[in-house]
């Protein structure tokens, strides 16, 4: 695994380089395209270099996916982008973050759950109903690293960006519980039901989400008194916040709680405790130098991963058809689950319609519902589901993420 993560990284700082000098695309977009031309030729050398096709397989594969992104990666992302969010700031948009990463979820994955599975019994594919509910619970919320990297170059409105970052750092939690609760009305968790599934569900919301944020404040004030009492030594404050990342989010799984969270969590408490944004003493200077670097390398390894594996699919024109379906129907969800809980809030612009409009095409899924897809190897659905969540995150990152710059200025132009 240490020599694929390695392969990885030199073809995402290869390909930074690349787009840098040349491409001038959003960072994020441009690994992706250049993973996907990557892929094409060496799908093209298959027959005639199958070592070289091969040994790019092996790559993909012995990366493992899921765990290097649910289990690594995203720990560091999620911190990383909570660090440099203004509490103060977020606490000015709490309800519409709150509504939106929460009931929006909720009717957006019961939407996206029913349309798919009407669409899949339309074409004659089977998807059993909960299967649909999942791939719901699993695209429904936005991802916030896809939703970050692309923000920094969209330009919009402070407010707006705002809601549409400070949703995406918490609903991937909430989708995350929900998609277990999908799994346990599905009777396919990993532990028996104990009592009735409601009960169930509640408990497991309570544990994860509750006990996520809880446990990130705890975190999130160990770091800040930590790295406070060694403010002269801007070392040992970056191993301290490695230290709570990497042990904080480990320990996470064991105690059963939300891991991403708790991660949110504790990156807002110490980066406004110690206004890291400032870049003001040598201590915060080096921590938000060494965060910015990490965020990078590890955004480089995500989206080029993405493009990578895709050779994971093996073409199915019927899945590519439910796949394009289920683009136009997550964006019709997404749209109705943003306008609800907005319509429920007192705001000030003249058209609100615009915001809900820019939330909507703003709301990229990314790495998250393809890892979340992955994790149902064992679910005989699993092929149709991941198909379609890659057809959708393709689409969002490619498409909706190069135009919502565009949009913004010709919303309020």
């Amino acid at each position: 695994m240490l020599q694929s993560f390695s392969i990885i990284f030199a073809i995402a700082a290869f390909f930074n380089f690349v787009n840098y000098k040349w491409l001038k695309l959003p960072t994020t977009i441009g690994l992706m395209l250049m993973s996907l031309a990557t892929i094409l030729i060496i799908t093209i050398s298959k027959s005639i270099i199958p070592e070289f096709y091969q040994f790019f397989c092996d790559i993909v594969t012995n990366s493992d996916f899921r765990s290097l992104l649910l289990d690594g990666i995203l720990s560091f992302l999620l911190f990383a982008g909570a660090l440099h969010v203004n509490i103060d700031e977020l606490a000015k948009e709490k309800w519409p973050i709150l509504l939106f990463a929460t009931l929006g979820v909720l009717i957006s994955t019961g939407i996206v759950g029913g349309l798919t599975f009407i669409a899949a019994q339309l074409m004659g594919l089977k998807l059993p109903f909960l299967h649909a509910l999942l791939f719901g619970a699993l695209i429904s919320p936005t991802d916030p690293i896809a939703v970050m990297a692309i923000l920094k170059k969209a330009n919009i409105a402070k407010s707006l960006g705002i809601k549409i970052e400070g949703e995406s750092l918490f609903n991937d939690g909430i989708g995350v519980v929900v998609f277990s609760a999908i799994l346990i009305l599905e009777g396919m968790g990993e532990h028996p039901i104990e009592g009735s599934i409601t009960s169930e569900i509640g408990k497991l919301f309570l544990e994860e989400a509750i006990g996520g944020i809880m446990y990130g404040g705890v975190l999130g004030y160990i770091g800040y008194q930590s790295i406070k009492s060694v403010k002269d030594n801007p070392q040992l404050a970056v191993m301290i916040s490695l230290a709570i990342v990497m042990g904080g989010y480990a320990f996470a799984s064991l105690i059963h709680v939300s891991g991403p969270l708790a991660m949110v969590v504790a990156g807002m408490m110490i980066g406004n405790k110690l206004n890291i944004a400032t870049n003001k003493g040598a201590t915060r200077k080096m921590l938000n130098d060494i965060w910015e670097v990490l965020d990078d390398v590890f955004n480089g390894i995500l989206f080029v991963l993405i493009g990578l594996a895709i050779h994971l699919l093996k073409f199915d024109l019927s899945h590519l058809i439910l796949g394009s379906i289920a683009i136009l129907i997550v964006l019709i969800s997404r749209f109705i689950s943003v306008f609800i809980p907005y319509s429920l809030l007192k705001h000030s612009e003249n058209s609100p319609i615009k915001t809900v409009t820019i939330l909507t095409w703003g709301g990229l899924r990314g790495g998250i519902s393809i890892a979340l897809a992955l994790s149902l190897a064992d679910n005989p659905s699993s092929e149709i589901i991941l198909y379609i969540t890659y057809v959708v995150v393709l689409f969002s990152i490619i498409i909706q993420g190069l135009s919502i710059g565009k949009l913004v200025r010709r919303l309020y132009r």
